[in-house]
């Protein structure tokens, strides 16, 4: 039995199936939750402003489930190694474990802190509390990692393996001393919310914490699971999970929502329930991609991409039309506008922007996965980077060429009425559905008795859809046959 076993949270903040934290209680007698804010060591990825705000709250509700099961939460700031070594050294702890991460900062820095702990006589484990399947342990029939989601996919159904998530501890052991050194702080000083409360109502929006998620699964399970694969692509309607912010910050295992799962079949005969699996699915492969190739998060998956031209002029006021949504596309718009008031933006129109971004404007696909980052509650490097570069053409996909998505095709087809369009563009509200997605082609008169003027309700196009895109598929023609 260990004397004393601090638990170092990341991106695991929940006490339901930890690994880390049963692991501690079970090996020690004294256990210290710790969390360390230390965005310096995630390098030029550190957590966005919505990212921060999540944080904040998921850590005071965490707070709270440790003090119900007899400890508090530790929190500190600063260098993650210096204070792990210190307070190994004051309270002669002997046990440090954690829940692994995947990213290339965060692996090298874990190795580096075993390295350095086990050298100081402390014991290290870590454990796998945040995939279902981790980079290492799927692969190819010649044990190669994989580069395409499908074959994949395939791969897990037939090798279907789910693990029942484990319960929480019982009690967590608090510390028999208190702290005598100034290593820890308050949650208030990290400083984690906006200056400018501009996410003002989010906590009415996202149920933040493991309580929260658990919820979420429950509900969207009940309600919506079983026709999630028909109404996924829908933005107005409520049919996803919205389980990502969730899955990043740890609040949830992908292993209990898989066992959540588990009495549809093995794997899932229901149809609606299987595609929300594969869509988790798609969350490993993100995981599986940065792991075996760390240089993606920041440059093209494809190498051919590496040289493929860019816009190469001042295009920040394109950019900045893009971000704010008013690039007078109203599918784009409405989904840049839903993400700067909630914090997320519905997949199908994440892909929808994404194109306009990199295909229409043809502007750096960076620079899209910066503002995400920055502006999502459930911004994850791994899926952010892969879903870029799938949008971009530049990734781990099979057809990336041609793919040019239409903003007003899209919109007809998965918004036909224009509820999600009027829903976020209010300018819009009374223009008939035959023109929503489309005010340029509307007629005069149609448009005046609605009361928008284009140019002064609501902006122009920026680009001809249909001159943007030849425009693109002339660029993506120069990778092809590199």
């Amino acid at each position: 039995m260990n004397n004393l076993a601090i638990v170092w949270l990341r991106q695991d903040l929940r006490v339901t199936d930890h690994p880390a934290l049963m692991y501690a209680c079970q090996h020690a007698r004294q256990v210290l939750p710790l969390f360390i804010w230390d965005p310096v060591s995630e390098g030029q990825w550190s957590p966005g402003a919505a990212s921060r705000w999540w944080l904040h709250h998921s850590l005071q509700r965490l707070s709270v489930q440790m003090e119900s099961l007899g400890s508090p939460l530790w929190i500190a700031q600063g260098d993650s190694e210096n204070i792990l070594k210190t307070l190994s050294a004051e309270f002669n702890a002997d046990l440090v474990v954690w829940n692994r991460r995947y990213e290339p900062n965060a692996i090298q820095r874990d190795a580096h802190i075993k390295t350095s702990l086990r050298a100081a006589k402390v014991q290290c484990e870590s454990f796998n509390g945040s995939l279902w399947h981790e980079p290492w342990t799927i692969k190819t029939g010649k044990g190669d990692p994989f580069k395409v989601f499908t074959p994949m996919w395939k791969s897990m159904l037939k090798n279907w393996q789910v693990e029942m998530p484990m319960s929480a501890p019982e009690k967590i052991p608090p510390l028999l001393s208190q702290p005598r050194h100034s290593v820890f702080t308050a949650l208030e000083a990290l400083a984690l919310l906006p200056r400018r409360d501009w996410a003002d109502g989010w906590l009415k929006r996202w149920p933040v914490g493991e309580l929260g998620a658990q919820q979420r699964l429950h509900e969207f399970l009940e309600q919506s699971g079983s026709a999630y694969q028909d109404r996924r692509d829908y933005p107005a309607e409520p049919a996803t999970s919205r389980l990502s912010p969730h899955l990043h910050f740890g609040e949830i295992s992908p292993r209990q929502i898989v066992a959540a799962c588990a009495d549809q079949g093995l794997p899932p005969s229901n149809k609606g329930v299987l595609g929300f699996l594969r869509e988790v699915a798609w969350r490993e492969f993100g995981y599986h991609l940065i792991y075996h190739w760390p240089e993606s998060i920041d440059d093209a998956w494809n190498p051919r991409f590496k040289s493929f031209q860019w816009r190469n002029d001042d295009y920040q006021r394109d950019l900045q039309c893009w971000q704010r949504g008013n690039t007078g596309i109203p599918m784009v718009d409405a989904g840049m506008r839903e993400l700067w008031h909630s914090g997320w933006m519905h997949n199908r129109v994440r892909m929808i922007a994404a194109s306009f971004l990199t295909k229409n404007l043809l502007i750096p696909w960076q620079e899209g996965a910066r503002w995400f980052w920055d502006t999502l509650v459930d911004a994850d490097l791994a899926n952010n980077s892969a879903g870029w570069q799938w949008t971009a053409g530049s990734g781990a996909d099979a057809s990336p060429f041609f793919r040019v998505f239409n903003p007003v095709t899209q919109g007809q087809k998965f918004d036909a009425d224009g509820e999600y369009i009027r829903r976020w563009i209010p300018a819009l509200a009374q223009v008939p559905a035959k023109w929503i997605h489309c005010p340029w082609d509307a007629p005069d008169d149609v448009l005046r008795q609605v009361g928008v003027g284009l140019g002064e309700d609501y902006p122009w196009p920026m680009v001809d859809l249909k001159g943007s895109r030849q425009r693109a598929l002339a660029a993506y023609e120069g990778v092809k046959g590199k």
